[in-house]
């Protein structure tokens, strides 16, 4: 157990130190990046090979409110949540007669929905890896399930079992876990609802905001994506004032859980950068200009996303924002979990972002990534943040107490 402690300081510390390393092995080449502000986070995860990131982001984001609130370090079950969440989803999309999204994808919002319903264990308890792979692997168990749901919708008795529920619960504990109804851990006995109750979080305290124009600013609507599934609401912002929420946040302290797209062109994981090029070519330098009109289109698209060095990026607009999101180019890719602010050599701030895909060597910065102020205001779906950390007018316009 001491070599484990260890181990697991020792990490810790590597992965805090992540960003004061980079500043250093970066420097001279590439971007160079000085953090400005950083909040405590628990170490980086690996989804794998599951279509579970909104699940690892939204536990993310509760581990570093745990922290954020004086609890200590915790490793909650990212797949407890899948699980319970899986379970809620097959009911759902068979009262819908299967015309509904069903799937391994989904939001915070079933982070917290799961929470609050069934309770929360820690990683130790439900580490779901019952199939004998060490990380995630639901090729198969996502098949089956999407199987089994669309057979008891088809099925010919024109009345659904009884039993339907407890044979689909059989399938996600087979591949899984069982789910425990008490256990103990670090000497204490708990059910997992006592065992939330012990983290003190309220999952009441917890707000979605986005900013979209297909509604009214300062009210609440279900955002059309297929993975909110539960057609859970959002707060709806102005961008400007959505901004002024995420800055808020980081610079009092409180992570963000970050639902983006990361299909852009503008995400590179292997150079650890998130960014919109300004495709406008502005220049005092009329030799300069001629080159680069001089270049085919695939010779700037390849200039503009060398991610050689920080460029001009483009101004995101309220209007550029919505195009990109009516015409599918903004899309529900990815979850994740900002947890600080920092700049580059040029003075371009961006948002520090602990993903869920380990720590290869893949990826420069030990599993985490800078995303441009410009990227974030285009690529947005939704964020989640405590409701405290909303400036207190905003919080009045929203009626957000």
């Amino acid at each position: 157990m001491k070599k484990i402690s260890l181990l697991a300081l020792v990490l810790s510390f590597l992965m805090t130190s992540a960003f004061a390393q980079t500043e250093e092995t970066k420097k001279g080449e590439g971007y160079r990046f000085t953090t400005v502000t950083e909040v405590k986070y628990t170490p980086v995860k690996n989804q794998n090979r599951s279509s579970t990131c909104w699940s690892y982001s939204g536990i993310g984001f509760l581990e570093c409110e745990l922290l954020r609130k004086g609890k200590g370090e915790f490793d909650l079950s990212d797949m407890w949540i899948v699980a319970h969440s899986y379970n809620d989803k097959a009911e759902k999309y068979v009262r819908m007669h299967g015309e509904f999204n069903f799937g391994p994808g989904g939001a915070f919002f079933d982070v917290f929905n799961v929470f609050y319903k069934y309770g929360i264990v820690p990683e130790e308890v439900y580490p779901a890896n019952v199939a004998g792979d060490e990380l995630p692997v639901h090729g198969e168990f996502d098949e089956v399930a999407t199987a089994y749901v669309n057979a008891i919708i088809k099925n010919k008795n024109k009345k659904l079992s009884p039993v339907w529920k407890n044979g689909f619960s059989a399938v996600v504990q087979t591949y899984l876990g069982k789910f425990p109804e008490n256990f103990t851990h670090n000497g204490v006995s708990y059910t997992p609802q006592s065992y939330a109750k012990s983290l003190d979080l309220n999952m009441d305290d917890y707000i979605s905001l986005t900013s979209f124009t297909h509604h009214p600013f300062y009210t609440q609507f279900a955002i059309e994506i297929p993975d909110n599934w539960a057609m859970e609401s959002s707060y709806n912002l102005p961008l400007d004032e959505f901004m002024q929420v995420m800055n808020n946040a980081v610079d009092q302290g409180y992570s963000i859980a970050w639902g983006s797209d990361v299909s852009d062109k503008g995400f590179n994981w292997r150079k650890g950068v998130a960014i919109i090029p300004d495709k406008d070519f502005t220049s005092d330098d009329g030799s300069d200009r001629a080159r680069w009109e001089s270049l085919s289109q695939n010779d700037r698209e390849k200039e503009l996303y060398s991610f050689d060095k920080p460029g001009k990026e483009k101004v995101i607009t309220q209007e550029i924002r919505q195009e990109g999101f009516d015409n599918f180019t903004t899309t529900d890719d990815h979850g994740m979990v900002i947890v600080g602010k920092a700049t580059d050599q040029n003075g371009m701030s961006y948002f520090i972002v602990k993903n869920s895909w380990g720590t290869s060597s893949s990826n420069p910065y030990n599993g985490f990534f800078y995303a441009s102020e410009a990227f974030v205001k285009q690529q947005t779906i939704n964020i989640v943040v405590h409701k405290d950390a909303i400036p207190k007018a905003i919080k009045t316009k929203l009626g957000i107490r």
